[in-house]
């Protein structure tokens, strides 16, 4: 252990209070932070805690480690909220999916060219021209679509952060799932340190149209998991499994930090 990122990957493997990885409460705090790191010129990682990736961060000390050095980190579930708000912690949730629209505004706003990478190049070439068209005087400067199956730690991605810093973005949207979207963002800041890279999962796919998001009175029950097993589960039974099982160890560890305030 000879930095502070190793010994808190080795604090978060031995079963930590996860809950402390939030760094930012509310959706005020996080445009208030960003909009700063801009106006100094510099960047910063922002990922979504969720339940899924606790679990992946316990099996996967890459992923554990990129999550740690992330300079923001907001609450993307429900049980992430009710958790902190058990903790004496309370914050908002902050999905993904919902931060697109509000940093593009932003970034258009500050006069910051963004870039895409992830999903496919007919859903960046959908979701860019409709971010243009719902943000005047934006500009999305770099749209790349890496193949299916990328390693995070080829050859290739080098190339695509090259692309990003000669395109001027100053903000990046991942959309290509934890733990790949992360990892990435992490490893981009050390290369593109002026840029602020943001993970979103499907994000961009819902604002092409490529995947149908939630009704909105689904999300306002908290009800968005249940729909998305219902459309797809084979491949999410399982992961969501795993997300319950993790909650009752959770859930002590919020009830300790708040006997102990």
């Amino acid at each position: 252990m000879n930095s502070e990122t190793d010994i808190a990957s080795h604090q978060l493997a031995q079963g930590p209070e996860f809950l402390s990885l939030i760094s930012q409460p509310t959706k005020a705090a996080l445009f208030a932070s960003v909009s700063d790191c801009w106006n100094r010129g510099q960047g910063f990682t922002l990922a979504t805690l969720n339940l899924d990736h606790i679990v992946k961060m316990r099996e996967m000390p890459d992923f554990r480690s990129a999550y740690i050095s992330h300079s923001h980190v907001v609450a993307d579930g429900n049980p992430i909220v009710y958790l902190s708000r058990l903790a004496g912690r309370p914050i908002e949730l902050i999905p993904g999916s919902d931060l697109i629209a509000p940093l593009a505004k932003l970034a258009a706003q500050h006069g910051v060219p963004v870039a895409l990478l992830g999903a496919t190049q007919y859903t960046l070439d959908r979701a860019a021209d409709q971010l243009e068209n719902d943000n005047p005087g934006l500009s999305v400067v770099a749209k790349i679509a890496p193949p299916y199956g990328l390693d995070t730690n080829g050859p290739e991605v080098a190339t695509y952060f090259e692309t990003i810093q000669s395109s001027g973005a100053r903000l990046c949207f991942l959309a290509l799932g934890a733990p790949k979207q992360e990892i990435l963002a992490a490893r981009g800041a050390q290369i593109v340190p002026s840029c602020g890279f943001v993970s979103i999962g499907a994000g961009l796919d819902f604002i092409a149209g490529s995947q149908t998001r939630a009704p909105s009175w689904v999300r306002k029950l908290s009800l968005e998991w249940v729909w998305r097993m219902a459309n797809n589960p084979r491949r999410l039974a399982g992961r969501y499994a795993r997300c319950l099982a993790i909650l009752p160890k959770l859930f002590f560890q919020a009830l300790r930090v708040r006997l102990a305030r």
